[in-house]
């Protein structure tokens, strides 16, 4: 790559950057449902036609902060998660509990970009393939640690309802093929727990109703770990 190409390569990143910061500050004022290539355009001191060389449409722009979102909290939780093994190699529902908490960190700090992803759906906007992958991070996370805990026998499988089986059977084999299906159906609900949680702090549910939230999140996240079947790791008796 010549000097020149290198910095019109740097150019673009820094103008792409751009483009998405003020595209977030118009969602934090305004919302998803509003956001505006002009506005952003005429915010950054650009004409329309320029912005259109870096996202053709608002929906492109959208896919971008919508991967954006994912990847981060994804980030987060793994980051999170790496730091709990490090610390607590055996115990699986620590492990567990520090993605819960680095989710719900992660959504406190960046509420409407949390919005944009478990809000409501933007009118007129259908999620492309590429959001996929990013959106699934926390969920195969949380598969992950709930996959190391059966391999280490630190799990209790929960109790599955007969009608449950075929559609256990289903998730299983789409989520994770070497885990029983009773556990696959327990880390769905898990899972959904997790984020509804979430989402009655961020959404503002939770006022007037739950005082010491950290306390109540960290309870809460450690009973959705039981339920999956997590099981804490035995600690050593103290001595007499």
């Amino acid at each position: 790559m010549t000097t020149v190409q290198g910095a019109r390569a740097r150019a673009r990143v820094e103008i792409t950057a751009a483009i998405k910061d003020e595209a977030r500050r118009q969602l934090a004022a305004e919302g998803a449902a509003k956001l505006s290539l002009r506005a952003v355009a005429r915010e950054l001191g650009m004409v329309s036609s320029a912005l259109y060389r870096y996202f053709p449409s608002r929906d492109e722009l959208l896919t971008a902060l919508i991967i954006d979102a994912y990847d981060s909290v994804g980030a987060a939780a793994e980051k999170a998660h790496a730091a709990a093994v490090r610390a607590e190699s055996g115990d699986h529902l620590a492990h567990w509990t520090a993605v819960c908490r680095a989710v719900r960190a992660w959504a406190v700090a960046h509420p409407h970009e949390y919005a944009l992803i478990y809000g409501s759906p933007v009118p007129g906007y259908t999620a492309p393939q590429d959001t996929v992958g990013p959106a699934a991070r926390v969920g195969l996370l949380l598969v992950a640690v709930a996959r190391a805990a059966y391999q280490g026998e630190g799990v209790a499988l929960p109790p599955l309802p007969g009608g449950l089986a075929p559609e256990a059977e289903r998730f299983a084999a789409d989520l994770a093929p070497d885990l029983p299906p009773a556990l696959a159906v327990a880390l769905v609900s898990s899972w959904a727990q997790l984020f509804g949680l979430v989402s009655f702090e961020v959404f503002g549910q939770f006022n007037r109703v739950v005082e010491d939230r950290d306390a109540f999140f960290a309870a809460a996240a450690e009973r959705l770990g039981r339920e999956a079947g997590l099981l804490p790791r035995p600690r050593p008796r103290p001595r007499r």
